[in-house]
């Protein structure tokens, strides 16, 4: 192969010689045609030394191998490439799957936050809510402690404290059911300055289904005080006085008592309704100081006798001021004394709120309402020092009747008054000693 390509160089020089003499020796060729052939002739040997070459075949495997290792190094460094791809490919899909778990734990760290701080909050809550509740219960216990010293401080008040109460026994805490019920905050009468609450309006305006509203209501007490005294007179206890009162009932059993020189020892001589005095002065006594009554059961009074109204109905508001100037001239469903004698000047009118307490308290809801004798006793507990009681309970034969007539029906009831348990109370007061009982014959 080689001597071969010498061969052909040596043909190319013999060739190039010849043509170089044959245009020296034409007539006509510059120098300048002859330089171009010599280029041209050059170039076909160049040509032809390629195309020898190129048919060579160690030429053509020294070419295929290297073409062979540039494939080779193609397909590496396309291999690094597709490594290198796919590295980066999987580090972003580890960075990817790193970050999505990040994510991931950061979620659920989140929600394990939300989860702990909604139970925290929750436990807090319940804490809160417990905590408050224990808040509540010792402002109800402490409320009502406070309520138990005020009631024990204003029993107190009408004992020997302050040497207030002279009596040989005064009230004290071993009254336990005075203590339990006694509330020295109502007050017992109406004054200009009452303010009576809406609600408890609404509880008295059924005792005897009063239809006139509330405002109403308030007009007609605003009109008593025009005639009466705005600030009803209690009296003061003294020191070392022992302000003694007689709460007289109406029972039969005062009949053949002689209790009349008794009951007229004492400061306060408390009667009620109808019953009177003359012709029973041995059993009854002669004394009286305050005269309870509504209405229906009215009866003419001394100039020095102070008249408490039980008012159940606004009518009865309005009978109080009119009865003792122009007269009370209304038609009524029960009888009304239109006109009586007493003293303006010495006129008391209870307070509902008072007669809603002693339901509620004293009575425990028992009944429509209390009995006029009832409220009267537990008046006393809140005006006196000393109560001493007469005149209260059933007969002999459990029949409830008056001392001052004769009662055609012997099986003469209460009424809307539960007198069972209103005389059960007034047992156990006298048991207790907060009242001495006095029950005749």
């Amino acid at each position: 192969m080689i001597l071969k390509a010498k061969v052909c160089i040596i043909l190319l020089a013999i060739t190039t010689a010849g043509v170089f003499f044959t245009l020296n020796f034409r007539e006509g060729v510059s120098f300048e045609d002859i330089r171009f052939q010599y280029k041209v002739t050059i170039r076909k040997e160049q040509h032809f030394s390629n195309s020898i070459k190129d048919e060579n075949p160690l030429n053509r495997y020294v070419q295929d191998e290297n073409l062979q290792d540039k494939i080779v190094q193609d397909n590496i460094q396309d291999k690094n490439t597709q490594d290198e791809s796919l590295k980066d490919k999987n580090v972003k899909d580890r960075s990817v799957q790193d970050g999505s778990l990040k994510d991931k734990n950061v979620q659920d760290n989140n929600t394990q936050d939300k989860k702990t701080q909604g139970g925290s909050l929750k436990d807090n809550n319940v804490k809160d809510k417990s905590e408050q509740d224990n808040i509540q219960a010792k402002i109800k216990k402490d409320g009502s402690l406070r309520d138990k010293n005020i009631r024990d401080e204003n029993v107190l008040i009408k004992s020997t404290q302050g040497n207030q109460c002279g009596c040989k026994k005064c009230f004290s805490k071993d009254d336990k059911l005075l203590m339990s019920c006694f509330n020295p905050s109502i007050e017992p009468f109406l004054s200009v300055n009452t303010k009576l609450s809406e609600n408890v309006f609404q509880w008295w305006k059924r005792i005897q289904y009063e239809r006139r509203d509330f405002s109403y209501y308030k007009a007609t007490v605003a009109k008593l005080f025009t005639m009466f005294p705005s600030i009803p007179d209690l009296g003061k206890p003294s020191p070392g006085k022992c302000r003694t009162c007689a709460v007289v009932g109406n029972s039969v059993n005062l009949k053949g008592s002689g209790y009349g020189p008794l009951i007229d020892h004492h400061d306060i001589i408390i009667r009620m309704n109808a019953g009177p005095t003359k012709g029973y002065e041995k059993d009854v006594g002669t004394r009286t100081t305050h005269h309870v009554m509504y209405p229906e059961s009215a009866v003419d009074l001394d100039n020095s006798t102070h008249l408490v109204v039980f008012a159940f109905k606004i009518q009865d508001l309005e009978w109080s001021t009119k009865a003792l100037t122009t007269g009370f001239y209304v038609k009524t469903s029960r009888k009304v004394t239109p006109k009586i004698k007493a003293n303006k000047d010495l006129v008391m009118v209870v307070n509902p709120a008072f007669m809603k307490y002693v339901h509620e308290v004293w009575m425990k809801r028992r009944g429509t309402y209390p009995s006029t004798g009832f409220m009267t006793l537990v008046l006393a507990l809140h005006v006196c020092d000393e109560v001493d009681v007469f005149g209260f309970g059933a007969d002999s034969n459990r029949n409830w009747s008056h001392y001052f007539e004769v009662l055609k029906n012997k099986k003469y009831g209460t009424g809307p008054h539960s007198g069972t348990n209103e005389y059960r109370v007034l047992k156990q007061l006298a048991n207790e000693k907060t009242v001495k009982l006095y029950k005749g014959s």
